[in-house]
């Protein structure tokens, strides 16, 4: 109960960020859509100061450990292995290979800039599979260091500019390429990170690219699991020591995995079809304010001269991931289409 009552503070500072993001995301809308999760970013940095305050860590540290997690879990609920698998086995492995060299590309680009392998993998998995939730599932296994949690907000800020770019750049480019809507909305759902700029790109084309683009983002999405805990195990297997890196079977990801099958399995069973319908939303709900609270104790936990004193390196990692899984999958495309 100490331990509750100790994390009070810092849950509610987080939810107050969390709930002032989501409203001036909401009024900006408008006029420059930027999404809630970055928002929260800029509030908590801005905030900085008095989270620093002792009364605050417990709770930032409760959303950051227990909440993040939770919330992660719950993204299984919308996840339907029938959709995916409607794909074809051609366009998985495509999505697949390039998911894979943009994560060793994440590694080698932080090698040869002199960074963190870790940030890397932060780079790497942000790029190749979902943006801020795939880059706060990452860090979760990652061992910690100097620095980590400004890196992981970077980021998380990089990716989406990065998403929200290739959001107006990359339909041009497939007309230019004259792919159809389906190919557009394989290429639109397997190269920009986040889900609301998938969203806004696939559908800005037709109605079939923009359904396609989603089922591949979901595909990359799922494919979440096996790529954290190939990274937790790298991490794990480099260790020298026995606390600078574990890699246990998260249970968020049993988690997730098996709330992808309910609710694969669920039509074939219409009274837990109806069941699950009626606490479906709910927790998606749950799962995107866990997100929130999560991402807003991230930003209340970094300054804003940690960020201002990367540099161009980290820059260039986050770039060059993004291209990377954009000339695979665009020569894939190319080539097998």
């Amino acid at each position: 109960m100490a331990d509750i009552r100790s994390s009070i503070p810092g849950v509610l500072l987080s939810a107050a960020v969390a709930i002032s993001a989501v409203t001036a995301a909401r009024l900006l809308g408008g006029i420059l859509p930027i999404p809630a999760m970055v928002v929260a970013l800029v509030i908590g940095i801005a905030i900085n100061p008095l989270a620093r305050r002792r009364l605050f860590q417990p709770g930032i540290l409760l959303c950051l450990r227990v909440i993040l997690r939770w919330a992660v879990a719950l993204l299984g609920l919308r996840i339907a292995l029938a959709e995916i698998a409607a794909l074809g086995l051609s366009t998985a492995i495509l999505v697949v290979i390039a998911m894979a060299i943009t994560l060793a590309a994440g590694f080698l680009l932080a090698r040869l800039f002199a960074l963190e392998r870790a940030y890397g993998a932060l780079a790497g998995a942000g790029t190749a599979v979902c943006g801020a939730s795939a880059t706060l599932a990452t860090s979760i296994v990652l061992p910690d260091y100097k620095g980590k949690e400004t890196d992981i907000v970077f980021v998380v800020v990089a990716v989406n500019a990065l998403s929200t770019l290739a959001m107006v750049v990359y339909p041009p480019f497939c007309t230019w390429l004259s792919f159809d809507a389906q190919i557009t909305g394989i290429m639109l759902g397997a190269t920009i990170h986040d889900v609301a700029q998938v969203v806004g790109a696939g559908y800005s084309v037709s109605e079939t690219a923009g359904n396609t683009a989603v089922i591949v983002k979901l595909f990359r999405v799922f494919l979440m699991l096996p790529l954290v805990l190939a990274i937790g195990w790298f991490f794990a297997r480099r260790s020298v020591t026995t606390t600078a890196a574990r890699v246990p079977i998260p249970v968020f990801a049993i988690v997730f995995v098996a709330l992808c099958v309910l609710n694969s399995i669920a039509p074939a069973f219409p009274p837990f079809a109806r069941m699950l319908a009626w606490i479906k939303a709910p927790l998606i709900e749950a799962s995107t304010w866990g997100l929130l609270l999560a991402i807003s104790a991230l930003g209340l936990g970094t300054s804003l001269s940690g960020i201002a004193a990367l540099g161009w390196r980290h820059v260039a990692t986050v770039t060059g991931t993004t291209l990377v899984i954009f000339a695979v999958m665009t020569a894939g495309l190319m080539v097998f289409a």
